[in-house]
C-alpha cells in the first residue's frame, strides 16, 4: 500500500499474489486434530476470506449492450447512514455517427424512477477514415467546436455545432443507480 506523509492511503484492496502457509508444506504429517493445524486452517479461511473481499470490492469492467451491475457502490442519500450503498449499473449505447450540426437522440432502453440517480455519463467517437478519435462531452474555447451530451428519461443526446459526421462509430456508457 501506498503512504502519504506517514499516512495510509486508501488505495483500494489488494491482496498478496503469493500467500506463504507454514504449515502447508507438512499438511499430510500434520494431525487433522492438533492445534497447528486449526492454525493453518484458520490462516487459509482467513486468506480465502480477503480474496473474496478484495474480489467483490473490484469494479467489474465489462462494458457492455445490456444493464450489467459494476461493482461500484454510491452513497445513498436518502440515509443517514454512511455503510448504506446503492449498487450501481452500467450500459453501454452503440450511438452511431455523431450529426452534422444537428440534435440525434438514440433511445437507451433504460427505467428510471424517481429514486435513479445518473452517476456518471460519458463516451468517445471515432472518425475512422482520418483517424481521429474525441471524447464525449467535448470541451473547445470555440463554441461551435463543442459537442453536448446528454440524458433524459427516454434518450442519449447529441448536440453538436459543426458537422461530425465523419465520426462514424459512437459509444455512450451510462452508470446510474436505482432505488
Amino acid at each position: 500500500m501506498a503512504y502519504i506523509t506517514g499516512e495510509q492511503a486508501n488505495t483500494g484492496q489488494y491482496i498478496p499474489s503469493t500467500y506463504i502457509i507454514d504449515d502447508a508444506q507438512q499438511l499430510a504429517q500434520t494431525d487433522v486434530k492438533s492445534e497447528e493445524f486449526k492454525r493453518m486452517l484458520t490462516r487459509l479461511y482467513e486468506f480465502i476470506n480477503n480474496q473474496n473481499i478484495a474480489l467483490n470490492g473490484k469494479e467489474y469492467a465489462n462494458y457492455s449492450l445490456e444493464e450489467v451491475l459494476n461493482s461500484q457502490l454510491f452513497f445513498n442519500p436518502n440515509s443517514t447512514d454512511p455503510n448504506d450503498q446503492r449498487s450501481v449499473f452500467r450500459k453501454v449505447i452503440n450511438f452511431g455517427s455523431l450529426p452534422n450540426t444537428a440534435t440525434t437522440s438514440v433511445a437507451h432502453g433504460i427505467t428510471f424512477d424517481a429514486n435513479s440517480n445518473i452517476t456518471r455519463i460519458y463516451g468517445a467517437s471515432t472518425d475512422p477514415a482520418g483517424l481521429a478519435y474525441i471524447p464525449l462531452p467535448y470541451a473547445s474555447p470555440i463554441l461551435a467546436n463543442n459537442i453536448e451530451l446528454r440524458v433524459d428519461i427516454t434518450n442519449v443526446t447529441i448536440v453538436t455545432g459543426i458537422n461530425r459526421a465523419s465520426f462514424t462509430r459512437t459509444v455512450v456508457i451510462i452508470e446510474y443507480v436505482k432505488n
